[in-house]
């Protein structure tokens, strides 16, 4: 951990200039250049719009119980999922973009003396910056379009749903999912650069993960209890769930302490996976690429 603090030291202004560089570099050519990688989420949100929201109206709503009892409240099927593929975005570019990163990047670890764990960063930090952008984007919607929903105790609006003193959880949860899945790939980017199975083998399951992970269904509403449990382990459904609670459900994270303990001990396991990783690998690097 230090090691990698100490790479850090000094290199703060190349890596936001980086992250910048990054997307610039990734959408070169195109007339609205990184403008393309908020382009692809907005229509992916755009067609779940179009499909439940007016093809597939007998879709229905979401009535969201916690597994104590307690009430969350009642709200259409797009709006409820709207709220967790904004996290979904940005953990599924930082699992992909990040465990290629120092593959794409290698001309950092060959031919110039740079810091490798700041790859890692940059590259994270330009994932956030289109995250920071499109979260934008569905504060404004959910303020002054939102949809059909009901609080407990209320009737049932249509419309915006007003500012909270809750919506400040962002300002937590956004920060941890950074650092959460920065730490993910210190493990993942290294192996991927050293066996480029690795690498297929993260593309190919990250589908599978997205089924898996409550971004599209209630995982408190799952009848199997022992299949409710699990859910509490998968860190996505954590921050899907946990945005929901920002921005529909009204909640503080520590309301619910079992789920929060739980992705804390993931989080120390993949600090501690990370940094073996990372200097068991870093120094063999440059003779790989």
């Amino acid at each position: 951990m230090f090691q990698i603090a100490k790479e850090h030291k000094g290199f703060s202004k190349q890596i936001f200039l980086l992250a910048k560089n990054e997307l610039i570099k990734k959408y070169k050519g195109a007339i609205i250049g990184p403008f393309w990688a908020v382009v692809k989420p907005l229509f992916t949100l755009f067609v779940y719009w179009f499909a439940f929201d007016i093809g597939l109206r007998k879709a229905g709503s979401v009535h969201v119980v916690f597994e104590d009892g307690t009430d969350l409240g009642t709200y259409s099927r797009f709006l409820f999922m709207l709220v967790g593929f904004i996290p979904w975005f940005f953990i599924q570019d930082s699992i992909l973009q990040g465990s290629r990163s120092i593959i794409l990047n290698k001309q950092f670890v060959t031919k110039v003396s740079f810091p490798v764990s700041t790859i890692m960063t940059f590259t994270q930090v330009s994932r956030l910056y289109v995250h920071l952008f499109l979260s934008g984007l569905m504060y404004i919607f959910l303020c002054f379009i939102g949809g059909t929903y009901t609080m407990p105790g209320a009737e049932t609006i249509t419309g915006g749903i007003a500012p909270s003193i809750y919506n400040l959880q962002y300002f937590f949860y956004t920060p941890l999912m950074f650092a959460f899945f920065l730490v993910f790939i210190w493990s993942t980017a290294p192996m991927a650069a050293f066996s480029r199975d690795f690498e297929n083998m993260i593309i190919s399951i990250m589908s599978g993960v997205f089924w898996l992970s409550g971004i599209v269904y209630d995982t408190y509403g799952l009848d199997n209890e022992v299949l409710r449990r699990i859910m509490l382990v998968n860190p996505i459904t954590f921050f899907a769930n946990g945005y929901r609670n920002t921005f529909l459900y009204h909640r503080w994270f520590w309301q619910y302490p079992t789920e929060f303990i739980i992705l804390l001990a993931e989080f120390a396991i993949l600090i501690a996976l990370g940094i073996f990783n990372y200097n068991r690998l870093r120094k063999k690097l440059p003779d790989v690429l």
